[in-house]
């Protein structure tokens, strides 16, 4: 079954020129806005994007902030419209959970990397909004929410799911798993339709051929304990640190061009000059945040996907790579949180000078899950490339939703708590028990 869900931003044909130059309008912002960010998409930019005069905008934007208002409604609207369809055109024809929620995932994927900018421009921006901004979209967020949480709901009463997740948490991390895929698809490398259905059957089954499928233990990791992550012990070492987790708070709350030297040293409480004492420029500091939560990581994970003799068995390596990835994700927050949100806009030749580590970190996973399927443990219809990004994008975008600091609290999870499930749907996926009690 294959629905198609008549949802269309362009003007028509009997379109007036008045609205064809405002739809252009904003598909420049939606591209400059998911390029860059909201702060350093200017109204010039964005005109000059467009074809048309920095001035002529006015005539059908108030403001830069309407036009992100727009874009960022038509993004969602056009989203939620589509599932929406695709959902209920399943109801019509009594299609059963796993071709629902695979429709669902498909036209996710779809409206996010392949339709136009206006989605991707949403996702990656929301995080970083001040909170009246956030405020505005949030009722159409929760609407989505909502779809999705229904699904599971009555996954879960007809015994289609496994009963021993939580909903909400499930949902964030379905939907957060998904929404990284915009950070690193290429339509040209695989086809949305390709990898839309490897996605759903990931979620669905796992990665793990059925015979390996089993709980994981949660284990604390020695090497955040043996100094790999560097504590400060000087004065000189404690305020070169206090800078730079002001930097990486304010880079992850601003975007890069938005955060400047001044917001810094306000943040850390100090005068803007002083930062120089400590840090050359701007961008060396970026350098040392950019640089911190990913080297650790990825010298700390390496060492588990590379040592075969402490785990023979491929699937307890996998689960403890994943238990590491996240212990540093959060022992590292701000560094870790900045790096993620910034990164798909920083300029080329920033990214170029952290690329080295980010491939020798995917090249330890992608080592790890060859000699996985080489050992039939995990699934060998999944390419191992697109399943790498697709498990560290879940992980990572765990920290645009979870806060550990509410662990113990009703409906919530603790850290140890969140690690054991993503360990489990990731490599369990959430229509089998995987041997765990309900």
């Amino acid at each position: 079954m294959n629905v198609t869900p008549e949802i269309t931003l362009s003007p028509d044909a009997t379109a007036k020129k008045s609205e064809i130059t405002r739809f252009t309008i904003l598909t420049a912002a939606a591209k400059q806005f998911r390029a860059l960010g909201y702060g350093p998409s200017t109204l010039r930019r964005i005109a000059d994007a467009a074809g048309v005069e920095a001035g002529s905008i006015y005539y059908h934007f108030a403001s830069k902030e309407e036009i992100f208002d727009t874009v960022l409604d038509k993004g969602l609207r056009q989203l939620y419209h589509a599932v929406r369809e695709a959902r209920d055109a399943c109801k019509v024809e009594g299609c059963d959970f796993r071709e629902t929620f695979a429709q669902m995932v498909h036209y996710h994927l779809v409206y996010l990397l392949k339709e136009n900018d206006f989605t991707s421009a949403n996702i990656r921006n929301f995080s970083m909004l001040p909170l009246h901004m956030r405020e505005r979209h949030r009722p159409l967020r929760m609407a989505y929410a909502k779809l999705w949480e229904e699904l599971l709901h009555k996954a879960l009463q007809e015994g289609q799911i496994r009963s021993d997740i939580k909903i909400a948490p499930l949902r964030h991390f379905l939907l957060g798993a998904l929404n990284w895929m915009g950070e690193w698809f290429h339509d040209s490398s695989y086809p949305v339709s390709a990898i839309s259905e490897s996605a759903a059957m990931l979620i669905l089954d796992g990665m793990l051929v059925e015979t390996s499928k089993h709980p994981f233990p949660v284990e604390e990791m020695d090497f955040l304990d043996e100094g790999l992550i560097e504590q400060a012990d000087s004065k000189v070492a404690r305020t070169r640190m206090h800078i730079l987790s002001s930097a990486a708070k304010v880079m992850r709350a601003n975007g890069y061009s938005a955060s400047t030297l001044r917001r810094i040293a306000a943040e850390a409480n100090m005068e803007a000059g002083s930062i120089y004492y400590h840090f050359k420029s701007k961008e060396h500091l970026l350098d040392a945040v950019l640089d911190r939560g990913l080297r650790e990581m990825a010298d700390g994970v390496s060492q588990i996907l590379y040592d075969h003799a402490r785990y023979p068995d491929n699937s307890r390596q996998l689960a403890a790579a994943i238990n590491a990835h996240m212990r540093v994700l959060f022992a590292r927050g701000e560094f870790t949180s900045a790096n993620i949100r910034m990164y798909g806009q920083l300029p080329h030749e920033i990214r170029e000078r952290h690329r080295p580590v980010r491939m020798k970190y995917a090249a330890a996973w992608d080592a790890c899950l060859q000699n996985a399927q080489e050992n039939r443990i995990i699934r060998r219809d999944f390419e191992v490339v697109p399943l790498r990004l697709f498990l560290i994008g879940a992980l990572n975008w765990t920290v645009e939703w979870f806060n550990p600091e509410k662990g113990g609290q009703d409906g919530y999870y603790s850290l140890q708590e969140m690690i054991a499930l993503q360990q489990s749907l990731l490599l369990n996926g959430i229509v089998h028990n995987g041997g765990m009690t309900p």
